[in-house]
């Protein structure tokens, strides 16, 4: 492991953190889902989140889309947009 290598998982620890406590300033009790969420996000994959109403979801994506600076943008999936 070089330096550099040594030096890249410092900043995506530094990273991963700023996020979390970002994030936690809006959602509180959702540790466990913010932590899987930013390992797909950081790792370059995909996440689902399912629920049923009332647990945050579409709060915590916003607050991730603010916190990266990205575009938010909602799909409600409704009979009518099944294949």
């Amino acid at each position: 492991m070089t330096q550099s290598d040594v030096d890249a998982v410092a900043e995506l620890q530094r990273a991963r953190q700023t996020l979390e406590e970002q994030i936690s300033r809006v959602i509180i009790g959702q540790r466990q889902i913010v932590e899987s969420l930013l390992i797909a996000l950081l790792a370059g994959g995909h996440c689902l989140l399912v629920g049923v109403p009332g647990l945050a979801k579409t709060l915590l994506i916003r607050t991730l889309a603010q916190a990266l600076d990205l575009q938010y943008g909602r799909i409600q999936f409704t009979p009518d947009l099944m294949p």
